[in-house]
């Protein structure tokens, strides 16, 4: 009775176990016809059915070739951020086909496929999946690391993209003219070969899958130039002189132009703030050519109770630059050291104690004389 209970009871596990496979198995069924898109990007991500399952008919020769492009101006001023938007272009080539597997004296659905499989090849030389980073090679040029790499679905030859690379970058106040080139290292994908699936890949549970596609990994460097615009630029060399509190002095500045473009009939505008004075805030350097100094003289005075340190001076040069426009330097500061004023009181200490010491001869030298006289 314990034997027959016992059989009824496995009969039922295997009836559950072989429903439950078949449920698996229709599960499985849907989620491939769900699956079922023949783009390259969805068939990319399906483990690509072995050779048994597919047939090659071409082979396809060529590759993707990319090239890059500064939009808009390619010159920019010490000390500017800019935005700069880079377009990238695809003029890759594709040179040939070579068949694999004749189709002659095959029935028409094999031409077909094959013929299909010529479609599918002419995508070759289509970049997908690309990343580009923008590198800067110089410290002068500084490449917002936020926004450094950008990336594009996909690129086809002699298409312009809808839209091009953004990249924020900034030029330092120090950096000299003239060209530099920062590097655009470009990783992408493109597909190396197509082969037709037959009939027998509905066995791997796989619906309306017509072809798999094999991807190759590629990479290059592009290099994008950047020109720093030739401009005058000024800089304190020399401060001599310092200030002595209640008096006027002399202070001597020796300007010097660092750029690369001459500045005509300059001008320099001294601006101070209380304690300090100046007797005459412009005064005139002339035309200062590129690497060529000036010295300059201006008398400033300051209160007798002004504290002893050093005290800012802000100047700035006006002058013509070679487009015949006025320009301005950037604010130059001066530091000028105060000095106490010297005491004036030590004359008048000096003569009451020669009047004491003179006193007090005179005492002794009495006392002396009456001492002799007794």
């Amino acid at each position: 009775m314990k034997s027959g209970n016992i059989c009824k009871i496995q009969r039922s596990l295997n009836i559950i176990g072989v429903f439950a496979l078949i449920f698996m198995s229709m599960m499985l069924v849907v989620s491939a016809e769900d699956s079922s898109d023949d783009s390259p990007k969805n068939t990319k991500e399906f483990l690509a059915p072995n050779y048994a399952f597919s047939i090659n008919y071409y082979n396809s020769y060529g590759a993707p070739d990319l090239y890059a492009s500064l939009l808009g101006d390619t010159e920019f001023e010490r000390g500017e951020t800019a935005q700069i938007r880079i377009t990238l272009v695809n003029k890759g080539v594709l040179y040939g086909f070579k068949y694999d597997k004749s189709v002659l004296g095959t029935d028409e659905g094999k031409h077909a496929l094959s013929l299909k499989e010529l479609e599918y090849e002419t995508m070759r030389t289509t970049a997908i999946g690309l990343k580009a980073e923008l590198i800067s090679t110089t410290p002068y040029i500084d490449v917002d690391p936020s926004a450094s790499i950008r990336v594009m679905e996909k690129l086809v030859p002699g298409k312009l993209p809808e839209k091009s690379l953004m990249y924020a970058i900034t030029i330092s106040d120090n950096a000299p003219a003239g060209a530099y080139y920062l590097q655009l290292p470009v990783s992408y994908e493109y597909q190396s070969n197509i082969r037709m699936t037959t009939n027998e890949v509905y066995r791997l549970g796989v619906a309306g899958l017509d072809h798999t596609t094999n991807y190759k990994s590629a990479n290059k460097t592009l290099i994008i130039p950047i020109f720093v615009k030739a401009a005058t630029k000024f800089e304190v060399k020399d401060v001599s002189g310092h200030l002595t509190a209640g008096s006027l002095s002399v202070i001597n500045v020796t300007y010097k132009n660092i750029g690369e473009v001459p500045a005509r009939d300059a001008v320099v505008r001294i601006v101070v703030m209380k304690p300090l004075d100046v007797k005459q805030s412009v005064l005139r350097l002339g035309t200062i050519e590129p690497g060529e100094s000036k010295t300059m003289s201006f008398e400033a005075s300051v209160d007798q109770n002004s504290l002893v340190k050093n005290y800012g001076v802000d100047s700035e040069i006006k002058y013509i630059d070679e487009d015949n426009n006025t320009a301005f330097s950037e604010n130059l500061k001066v530091s000028v050291p105060l000095e106490p004023a010297p005491d004036k009181t030590g004359v008048g200490t000096l003569a009451l104690g020669g009047v004491i010491i003179i006193g007090i001869y005179m005492i002794i030298k009495l006392i002396l004389n009456i001492e002799k006289y007794k």
